[in-house]
């Protein structure tokens, strides 16, 4: 019974990220996102599979991708907020 449902758990993602990335495709072409909106979605997807390819290991990449979205999440933090505090 667990592995039937784990079988149907995991079916049950994968066609909710497949939805979601069709939506995001179509509200892309119908000009509802903006691209750069788009670009910082994608770019932990990217890193994980750069670094995936690159590292021994997905575990390890995937630890890294986490450590560097985390890092430029905070320099992203860091500039709004010197730029509000001259601004």
């Amino acid at each position: 019974m667990v592995p039937i449902a784990i079988y149907i758990v995991l079916g049950l993602m994968g066609l909710g990220l497949l939805s979601i990335v069709a939506f995001g495709i179509r509200s892309l072409t119908f000009g509802k996102v903006q691209p750069m909106t788009i670009a910082f979605i994608a770019f932990p997807l990217v890193v994980l599979i750069v670094l995936g390819l690159a590292m021994p290991s997905w575990a390890e990449a995937g630890i890294m991708t986490i450590l560097i979205t985390l890092g430029f999440a905070l320099l992203a933090l860091l500039y709004t907020g010197i730029k509000g505090l001259f601004s």
